[in-house]
């Protein structure tokens, strides 16, 4: 039964200065390249046929030493699709800033709810827009074809999917954290319905 290996990139320079990030492209925090390294050594023991990340260089860079650590020579199939969630207005703004500013919850709100968009961004909603297609359309293609798949993207284009996969509902989505560099280990049918998630650590 073929495998889905979701892993969301190492920690980046913004993650570490608590901004919000969305489509800037920042590089990772050594922090971040040290997580990427222990997430290729947890995933060691997986065959890997293929691997997909976003247009972004944090969820590459991450790709590139996980493959240096496992190591793995595969298929990458980077697009844009799988890109971290555009906060729009937001990018680049301190988020403890914006909590004085206009309240913890509202913030909580822009970074987690499902259809609410921070001003000039995305919704979670907006994200699976782009990202649930081509993961119909390419990455569950591959695991139809019995390939194991692992996809380096980002925080809401990984928990699109990851609500998908689960079933889950917006409330109980909001409530996720997907933390930087930790391996989610999705064994599917055939058909790429979930029979278990394994969280490595």
């Amino acid at each position: 039964m073929p495998k889905l290996v979701l892993i969301r990139h190492g920690e980046s320079l913004w993650n570490l200065e608590n901004r919000f990030t969305g489509w800037i492209d920042v590089p990772l925090t050594q922090k971040g390249e040290e997580e990427a390294k222990r997430a290729g050594e947890l995933i060691r023991g997986i065959s890997i046929d293929v691997a997909y990340t976003s247009a972004l260089k944090r969820a590459a860079r991450t790709l590139d030493i996980i493959m240096a650590t496992t190591p793995l020579s595969v298929p990458i199939i980077s697009d844009k699709a799988l890109n971290e969630r555009d906060y729009g207005d937001l990018s680049g703004l301190n988020k403890d800033a914006m909590r004085e500013k206009y309240g913890p919850e509202q913030v909580q709100i822009w970074r987690r709810s499902y259809d609410v968009r921070p001003p000039g961004g995305e919704a979670l909603k907006d994200t699976a827009a782009r990202t649930l297609p081509f993961y119909e359309r390419a990455i569950l293609g591959d695991l139809t074809q019995g390939k194991n798949v692992l996809v380096v993207a980002h925080g809401n284009s990984n928990r699109s999917m990851v609500m998908s996969l689960e079933k889950m509902t917006p409330d109980e989505i909001l409530a996720l954290e997907l933390p930087t560099g930790v391996p989610r280990v999705y064994d599917l049918e055939a058909d790429g319905t979930v029979r278990s998630v394994t969280v490595l650590k």
